[in-house]
């Protein structure tokens, strides 16, 4: 199971927010137009869809798993924007990093908690998908690594763990259906493979007619 590689970068991540001083939480980030705040806010939000899920179960068979969840998650950029929107207002409403971080704590901790009580192998549903527990805990991973990766872009802090970038490089790979370039360390395919950097012609012509299709989830 996955589980280990959640508590980490679930652990890295509160540790991260806790740390984060006032002045930071209005840096850009490595995703365009969000501010950590920003992304605490979303990412206390994929916190509690975890929560939700593990305590939804479902009937079989699976819709989906740790790779096709993220073929729907190609948001256009009305979407992007509307999303955006909507999470300043919410996060600045809340009250800022400050207000968000031990709601953040306490809820990857109950996810955390409530993952050890199913079986990798028990079926749950999330966003209008069935997928096994495993398959679930991998999602919450990369999207979890993904923005960690996003507040440190512009930051002198830790990144993810090597096992989460690894995990983000594994489900990328397999939605490509290829290997991405092996000059890439995992951190540069994780910004890459999601459209936070852009590819170079020496990028391109590496990934072939497969360059066309990066990003592969944003």
């Amino acid at each position: 199971m996955v589980l280990p590689l959640l508590r980490t970068v679930y652990g890295d991540l509160s540790r991260l927010l806790g740390r984060l001083a006032p002045a930071e939480q209005w840096c850009p980030t490595g995703c365009a137009g969000w501010t950590p705040v920003d992304l605490g806010w979303h990412m206390l939000a994929d916190a509690r869809r975890g929560l939700v899920a593990l305590a939804t179960p479902a009937d079989g068979p699976p819709t989906t798993d740790a790779v096709g969840y993220w073929r729907s998650w190609q948001p256009s950029a009305e979407d992007d924007d509307r999303d955006l929107w909507a999470t300043r207002v919410s996060a600045s409403v809340t009250g800022g990093l400050a207000a968000i971080r031990e709601p953040y704590a306490e809820t990857v901790a109950a996810v955390l908690v409530s993952a050890t009580r199913v079986d990798d192998e028990d079926l749950v549903a999330t966003q209008g998908h069935v997928l096994t527990v495993a398959d679930l805990v991998s999602t919450l991973a990369v999207e979890a690594a993904v923005h960690h990766l996003d507040l440190v872009a512009h930051l002198d802090r830790p990144g993810p763990a090597a096992e989460a970038l690894a995990e983000v490089r594994r489900v990328l790979e397999a939605l490509l259906g290829q290997p991405l370039p092996a000059a890439w360390d995992d951190a540069t395919a994780a910004r890459r493979g999601t459209g936070r950097e852009p590819l170079s012609e020496g990028d391109r012509a590496a990934l072939g007619e497969a360059a066309d299709r990066l990003p592969l989830f944003g």
